[in-house]
């Protein structure tokens, strides 16, 4: 999933990167939301929100609204960078940011039972989160060829449409390949969106510790392209 064999990633390997990261993102954008009222896997509204704050002189407000938009750019950019340089498939460069993902999801829930929704608190455990997702957008963008991005819908919204007119259009010359991307963004969209109905209904319940299931979703990612790949290397070697 993380890692393949052979030259190229396969559709399958996009397809199930798409369904538990899509699922992540989704179910950490539904629980954040309800737990801070703030969007956490994008920075599309938050551009307006700083637009608006800059515009009605709430400078300190508007500062914030910068930093959460920097620090998504921040994760994205420690991600490419942790990626890159230790090499795509070596397992680090992606244990590695999604070990980070996981040490601020477990800041969240450990400071989240003392959350009292103090402004300063808010800012940093939202902040946090946008942090995180920022790594994971990049990790699945680089992961896929720029394929699949799991953490908002604009880009897969617009995708699916453009994707959508072509098949009504040129039917007779839709390829096998244009079919396997439509497939793949409706999987993006239902399963963020499932996600943060999850996220939400959890919150509801269980407060803080709904950001269990995320973290245990990318344990068991983790755990799942490491065995895989094991067991792929091994068949391998004694064919």
């Amino acid at each position: 999933m993380l890692r393949h064999t052979g030259q190229k990633r396969s559709f399958s390997h996009n397809l199930r990167l798409a369904i538990l990261l899509g699922l992540n993102a989704g179910f950490i954008n539904g629980a954040g939301f309800m737990a801070f009222r703030i969007l956490t896997t994008n920075v599309t509204g938050h551009a307006a929100l700083f637009a608006v704050n800059l515009a009605e002189t709430h400078f300190r407000e508007a500062g914030i609204v910068a930093l959460w938009l920097l620090l998504f750019l921040t994760g994205a950019f420690v991600s490419g960078i942790c990626i890159e340089i230790v090499g795509r498939e070596k397992p680090s460069a992606y244990v590695l940011p999604i070990g980070v993902i996981l040490l601020i999801l477990t800041i969240v829930i450990i400071y989240g039972h003392g959350y009292n929704g103090s402004l300063h608190q808010t800012e940093y455990l939202a902040g946090s989160l946008l942090f995180a997702m920022g790594m994971q957008n990049a990790l699945v963008s680089v992961i896929s060829g720029s394929v699949v991005r799991t953490t908002h819908l604009t880009g897969m919204f617009t995708d699916l449409g453009t994707d959508l007119s072509t098949v009504v259009i040129r039917r007779e010359q839709s390829t096998v390949r244009l079919k396997r991307l439509i497939l793949l963004r409706i999987v993006v969209i239902s399963t963020f969106l499932f996600g943060g109905v999850m996220g939400t209904f959890l919150f509801l319940r269980v407060q803080f510790n709904a950001f269990l299931f995320p973290v245990l979703l990318l344990v068991m990612v983790l755990l799942y392209d490491y065995f895989r790949f094991q067991l792929l290397r091994l068949m391998r070697r004694y064919k």
